[in-house]
């Protein structure tokens, strides 16, 4: 993240710039070469070691130092105003293969709405958000979903979770001078594509979370691997990666299998990835891991060989027999959701068992109204214009209340979110952040094993 994006909105030109140019490097904090880990999350549990693989014990957890919230009731007033009140819409899933994802995301989302509220709004005006499903590729629902959002007159759009729901309506949302934010989105076809400059998220490339775990697989012993990809956007990025870090480290890929959105049928896969026999298995998927999972195991793999990823890596206690994934291992991008952020999205949604992205959909609202104060405006174009700015070289604040505070204050700030560092390039990624790896246990519930740290 080298570029700033002060009071300029950066063109298709600079969106062009290719992540080879930001001169990708990851370091990993824990790596199979050793090193320290990040601070220590409690209830971590190592992965069981089988089928000859030996994960590394896990590492020190948490990001970053100790975060001072800011105090609501002493926010001073907005020195600005506007007309038009910030209206935010998110484009989350509700049905489809990721549906999972939406309540955690709309909690996180939530959230951040009300504790904005709370801190007096944006430019002295409540901000309102309104969610609307986006379903997944096998129907038009985000399409439809958009097209109502853009009616209700929205500056920003939160979503969606899927990269291809995604790629899908990204013309239709920033050909209408509105912010895309996406707090899952991980393909990193989205670095160079030509968004106007109004596309933005806070889960980083599939070029950091592949790396992570092709990375993490070698340091498990792992030397040969077979893979199950989601022929889509995000699979086929992931796979990429993912193959890239595990030969790069002296691995050797022995099948790679793909499969269609909306196939039933994985018999035929998962086959040929078992008479491959690796030491390893990456599963890139959404909801299939339910039907291919099972399949896998009765073929005679160990759960210990499954590693997943932020698509599939969720509760599957309802799904699979007691027992069947433990050992298993995933990754998601950002940090652990720690325990008073747990406790304060159940104020706002006490039913929530998964948390993945939830930080990253809260950042998302946040920094939207951090941009939206620091410009003045509540028009797409001049929020995304301040999106980088607030993101990096100033003050480190980490919540609405500190940082606007800090803004009517007249200093420059550097939002720090519960997802990570945040700080953007002029591509609206990303630049460093963490990944979390889960352990699943005996109830086959993803815990919380270490945390990796990487650049881009």
């Amino acid at each position: 993240m080298t570029a700033t994006r002060n009071a300029v909105l950066f063109g298709s030109g600079a969106r062009g710039a290719k992540l080879a140019a930001l001169g990708l490097g990851v370091a990993l904090f824990a790596s199979a070469c050793g090193g320290s880990g990040t601070p220590e999350q409690e209830g971590g549990t190592s992965a069981p070691a089988a089928s000859g693989l030996t994960c590394p014990e896990p590492g020190e957890n948490g990001a970053g130092a100790e975060r001072t919230k800011g105090d609501p009731s002493a926010v001073p007033a907005s020195k600005g105003s506007t007309e038009q009140p910030l209206k935010i819409g998110t484009l989350l899933p509700t049905t489809g293969t990721l549906a999972y994802l939406g309540p955690p995301e709309i909690a996180g989302s939530n959230l951040a709405i009300k504790e904005i509220n709370e801190a007096g709004g944006v430019l002295g005006k409540d901000v309102e958000i309104v969610h609307r499903d986006s379903g997944d590729t096998t129907t038009d629902i985000a399409t439809q979903s958009v097209s109502d959002l853009l009616g209700q007159d929205v500056s920003a759009i939160v979503g969606a979770a899927s990269s291809s729901v995604s790629f899908n309506v990204i013309d239709q949302i920033t050909n209408a001078g509105v912010v895309q934010f996406s707090p899952a989105n991980t393909s990193p076809e989205f670095s160079d594509y030509d968004d106007n400059g109004l596309y933005f998220r806070t889960a980083p490339s599939d070029v950091l979370q592949g790396r992570t775990l092709g990375s993490y697989m070698i340091s498990c012993g792992a030397q040969t691997l077979g893979m199950i990809v989601l022929n889509d956007p995000y699979g086929t990025g992931l796979q990429k990666n993912v193959k890239e870090a595990f030969e790069g480290a002296g691995g050797q890929v022995v099948a790679e299998e793909m499969f269609n959105t909306g196939d039933s049928q994985f018999s035929s896969q998962v086959d040929a990835v078992v008479a491959a026999d690796p030491d390893a298995i990456a599963v890139i998927t959404f909801d299939e891991i339910k039907s291919i999972a099972p399949l896998l195991l009765a073929k005679g793999v160990s759960p210990e060989q499954l590693f997943l990823v932020d698509g599939n890596t969720a509760d599957l206690s309802e799904d699979l027999d007691p027992g069947a994934m433990e050992g298993a291992q995933g990754t998601i991008p950002g940090t652990f959701a720690k325990d008073e952020f747990r406790s304060d999205l159940a104020t706002v949604d006490d039913s929530l068992t998964d948390y993945a992205y939830a930080g990253e959909a809260y950042d998302a609202v946040n920094m939207i109204a951090l941009a939206a104060e620091a410009a003045g405006s509540t028009t797409g174009e001049d929020i995304a214009a301040e999106l980088v700015a607030v993101s990096k070289d100033g003050e480190k604040c980490y919540d609405f209340a500190g940082c606007v505070t800090l803004l009517r204050e007249g200093q420059d700030i550097d939002y720090d979110g519960l997802s990570g560092p945040v700080t953007f390039d002029e591509n609206g990624d990303p630049t460093e952040a963490y990944i979390g790896i889960y352990n699943y246990d005996a109830e086959n519930v993803p815990q919380p094993a270490r945390e990796e740290f990487g650049q881009l």
